[in-house]
């Protein structure tokens, strides 16, 4: 249903990661490679970076086309960062629009996007709903499966868990309630933790850097796709982790 990337390794331009690949995250909102569900990815996109010695994230988000927006080629050209989540989105039918519902989310020092649906938003989500505390329930920043997820994570950072924990106990917990896809991609600006539920996850390593993405934006040899059902944690050496999500209680 979205594209989604993450970058940690040595600064570079906004540019090279999302524009200058020939299949990147661009071009992903037209003309997706792998995307199995839906065809185009124009109801929204986002970026969050970090600059150097802020721990808290910079976002430019739009609602529509990334393709459309004058802006973006400016920004991408001059944004230097070492550490970057962005991601395109094709809109869950019965969600909310607009700017607030495109990824990534965020919240203090953390980025959350998500790929996938989660069947029977929102009348058969009760169950879910339900693990939240009230007040987190009602100040959901959007009207979105996406960000009932968001939100759930986020429960569990706030309770002290780490990026891989919050992410794997989150798809646990949901798949008691719905069948959906999942693939959840969080970061802190210094480590990243994906999931693979459902649908594609690739990575790829360099020295020194790592990027994980929905679908290669090249075809240079390196990339890796990661098992549907499991768990991806990186750190901004380039190291990479997969486990088996139902292995990593």
């Amino acid at each position: 249903m979205c594209r989604q990337l993450a970058y940690l390794g040595p600064p570079v331009a906004l540019r090279e990661l999302l524009v200058t690949p020939p299949s990147g995250l661009y071009r992903q909102s037209w003309a997706p490679r792998l995307q199995q569900h839906g065809t185009v990815n124009v109801d929204g996109f986002g970026v969050g970076w970090y600059a150097e010695g802020d721990p808290v994230p910079a976002r430019y988000r739009r609602p529509g086309p990334v393709w459309a927006d004058e802006g973006f080629a400016d920004l991408t050209r001059v944004v230097r960062s070492g550490a970057v989540l962005a991601a395109v989105r094709s809109a869950t039918e019965g969600c909310a629009a607009g700017e607030q519902a495109a990824a990534p989310f965020a919240a203090g020092r953390w980025l959350f996007a998500h790929n996938g649906v989660l069947p029977g938003w929102p009348e058969q989500l009760g169950g879910l709903a339900a693990l939240l505390p009230p007040a987190e329930l009602l100040s959901l920043t959007a009207r979105t499966d996406s960000a009932l997820l968001w939100a759930l994570v986020l429960h569990r950072l706030r309770g002290g868990a780490e990026l891989g924990e919050a992410l794997a106990d989150t798809v646990r917990e949901v798949v008691k309630h719905s069948e959906g896809r999942l693939n959840l991609l969080l970061t802190d600006g210094s480590s990243l933790a994906a999931t693979a539920w459902g649908d594609d996850l690739h990575h790829r390593s360099d020295p020194g850097a790592v990027l994980v993405a929905s679908e290669p934006g090249d075809d240079r040899p390196g990339w890796q796709r990661v098992p549907d059902r499991s768990l991806l944690l990186a750190t901004a050496d380039g190291g990479v982790t997969v486990l088996p999500l139902d292995r990593t209680h």
